[in-house]
């Protein structure tokens, strides 16, 4: 089994010598452990995106808007990526964003997943018809387990999600309640025997 760090180093090195920069090529290099990470087939999507890529007409985007839609051709998931992730603390403000046609959509949920961390938000991901629960770039959940390769997307749709409690105010009350049992009350003992220097000093 290959280690993470292998993982992450190929990645870039491919990366680079696919065309991209060194930023950008380290940025895949995360991007790609994260998915092996979360048994997302990083790896797999990653090496068909760069056999096809010199074949592919992608069109690249720079900046985000709430409805983003490629010409005659798909976006580039890496691109996209990039300056999603550049732009998440402007594009926070829209709650939803959509994009319509990009290749090798898997490429692109890395970034999402990082900009979760760095807003501090859940983001809800779907591409097609595989949803994805991006938890803070620390969980992912997802309806989609298979180790497939997903070559191109029709529609991507993420929604930033507020942070909320699971819970009702009347249940944390209740638990609050039961935890005040651990309390200890205050007595002259504990007072003496507590943290500094006490009755006596040796000083």
């Amino acid at each position: 089994m290959r280690s993470l760090s292998e993982i992450d180093t190929v990645s870039k090195r491919s990366s680079r010598a696919a065309g991209y920069s060194w930023g950008i090529a380290e940025e895949i290099g995360k991007n790609i452990r994260l998915l092996e990470i979360f048994s997302l087939p990083g790896i797999k999507n990653l090496n068909s995106f760069f056999k096809k890529k010199k074949k592919l007409r992608l069109d690249n985007i720079s900046i985000i808007k709430q409805d983003n839609e490629a010409n005659k051709n798909e976006y580039c998931p890496i691109i996209a990526g990039v300056n999603f992730l550049d732009q998440i603390k402007t594009l926070e403000t829209l709650n939803e964003i959509t994009f319509k046609k990009v290749s090798y959509p898997l490429l692109f949920l890395p970034f999402v997943s990082r900009a979760a961390e760095v807003i501090g938000k859940r983001i809800f991901l779907k591409i097609d018809d595989r949803e994805f629960l991006l938890n803070f770039n620390n969980n992912i959940y997802s309806n989609y387990t298979k180790n497939e390769i997903i070559e191109t997307a029709e529609n991507i749709y993420l929604k930033v999600l507020e942070n909320r409690d699971s819970f009702e105010e009347k249940e944390w009350n209740e638990l609050y309640k039961l935890s005040e049992e651990t309390f200890v009350e205050e007595n002259e003992s504990l007072k003496q025997g507590g943290a500094g220097a006490g009755l006596t000093d040796n000083d």
